[in-house]
C-alpha cells in the first residue's frame, strides 16, 4: 500500500474541506530527513518539490495545485526544488 498520494482537486472540493483555513507552512529550497507520526494532508500553494521514502520504494513529485498525503509512518527524505507554501492538516 503506497504511504504517499498526489492528487489534484477543483475549487468546490478545496471549500468543502476547508482547506484554506489551514495553517500555512513554508520552507525554502533545501533537502532534509523527516518522519511523519501522523497522516498529514496538504495543498500545494507554491512551489515544487519531490519526496522520497528512505527505503527508496516510492517517489512523488508535486508543485502547487496538488493536494498531497503522507501515511502516518512513512520516513522519508524531502528535496525542495522551489519554495515550498502549503496548507497542511495533520490527523
Amino acid at each position: 500500500m503506497s504511504k504517499m498520494r498526489v492528487e489534484r482537486i477543483d475549487d468546490s472540493e478545496i471549500e468543502k474541506r476547508g482547506i484554506r483555513s489551514w495553517p500555512v507552512w513554508e520552507k525554502g529550497v533545501s533537502k532534509f530527513d523527516w518522519s511523519y507520526g501522523e497522516k498529514e494532508t496538504c495543498y500545494i500553494l507554491e512551489g515544487r518539490a519531490r519526496v522520497m521514502s528512505s527505503d527508496g520504494q516510492e517517489k512523488i513529485e508535486f508543485a502547487q495545485g496538488d493536494l498531497v498525503t503522507f501515511s502516518e509512518d512513512l520516513e522519508c527524505r524531502w528535496d525542495i526544488i522551489e519554495p515550498i507554501k502549503k496548507h497542511y492538516r495533520m490527523g
